[in-house]
């Protein structure tokens, strides 16, 4: 059964301890070192009682990301973003599919019409 990229995965190929935080960091697509410093000012500020043992609870229930779950860079990137926001995603890839669409469409009228100077070419080459 292959991954979904949707899914939430802790990241030990850039953990510090776990991968809890790296792999918060990866599933909504921002820097671990920030969601690092949350979770270290949220714990000192007193909400100990529940970073602590969320932390805990995240390591033991979650899977760790499997090595072949993206392509690339590109391809993180597009599911991180896809995770963040799938509206916005799905727009993005309906709008590169409609300019694809459109450009063929543009090639297929060029050479379907009545091109007289490329049929002129073409009789001269016979």
């Amino acid at each position: 059964m292959m991954p979904r990229r949707t899914n939430f995965y802790l990241d030990k190929r850039n953990a510090k301890w776990l991968g809890v935080c790296s792999g918060l960091a990866a599933y909504a697509g921002v820097d671990a070192l920030w969601v690092r410093v949350a979770t270290v000012l949220l714990t000192l500020c007193g909400a100990a009682w529940l970073t602590i043992p969320g932390y805990f609870a995240i390591a033991w229930l979650a899977k760790d990301q499997p090595s072949d779950l993206y392509v690339d860079q590109d391809d993180e990137r597009f599911w991180q973003r896809t995770r963040v926001n799938p509206k916005r995603t799905t727009r993005e890839v309906k709008s590169k599919y409609r300019e694809i669409d459109r450009r063929l469409a543009d090639i297929e009228t060029f050479y379907t019409s009545r091109n007289q100077s490329l049929a002129d070419e073409i009789e001269q080459l016979r």
